[in-house]
């Protein structure tokens, strides 16, 4: 089934989070329910909760029906971290201009 999610993701998912600088990270796919994070730009974004409902959540809800659940993982990923040491170090973070 995860060989399915990922296809639908690189198909619907990833050129729409890309356009906004973001990804999403595959975690798990366990009794119907997929987790992700999302990371880049779209990490801890005030928008990722519209994000999941409106473009992950329905898209492989329709491709993937046995799917029961698509669940978005909170947490800081390391990519954000990373960004947020270059910062404070006072450079310029990957994918700024």
């Amino acid at each position: 089934m995860l060989d399915r999610i990922e296809g639908v993701l690189e198909e619907k998912v990833r050129p729409n989070l890309s356009l906004h600088g973001g990804n999403i990270r595959s975690l798990d796919c366990k009794d119907g329910v997929y987790r992700f994070q999302l990371t880049g730009q779209c990490a801890g974004c005030p928008s990722a909760m519209l994000t999941t409902e409106n473009l992950i959540r329905s898209a492989l809800l329709e491709s993937v029906p046995e799917l029961k659940d698509v669940v978005l993982v909170g947490g800081v990923s390391q990519e954000l971290l990373d960004q947020a040491r270059a910062i404070l170090r006072g450079e310029r973070p990957c994918g700024s201009e």
